[in-house]
């Protein structure tokens, strides 16, 4: 059992950039692959990027390759999401989740249903 809370969200201005956290309480964090999604209004939740239990590997969607940067921290039980050159587009609810598994991040999985445990979510707004 995990669970998820995430900050760090806000209003940004195009080209910002702006970092997301996640926190995870519960036991044995670090057997737990990390993902985060997005939603953004009237749209499906949307994968944005997952990282493997050791950090080994990290995946990322097309739309945001080059230009978000997942990491974690096993010792503090942590998640983040560095976001860089932001576009309006990115606006959306960001959500962390989480999947008991050891395989490498391309294997983790791009479904939101496939991910046992989630946050409640963070907004990021960017502003045109």
């Amino acid at each position: 059992q995990v669970q998820l809370v995430e900050s760090g969200g806000g209003l940004v201005q195009a080209g910002g950039s702006l970092r997301l956290s996640c926190a995870a309480s519960g036991r044995l964090f670090n057997n737990f692959g990390m993902a985060w999604f997005r939603q953004a209004p009237g749209k499906d939740r949307e994968f944005v990027g997952a990282i493997s239990r050791g950090s080994a590997s990290k995946y990322y969607s097309d739309p945001v390759k080059g230009r978000f940067t997942i990491s974690r921290d096993n010792v503090k039980n942590t998640v983040q999401l560095q976001m860089t050159s932001l576009k309006p587009e990115d606006t959306a609810v960001y959500y962390c989740a989480a999947k008991l598994t050891s395989v490498s991040a391309q294997s983790m999985g791009v479904m939101p249903g496939t991910y046992s445990y989630w946050g409640q979510g963070t907004q990021v707004t960017v502003s045109s």
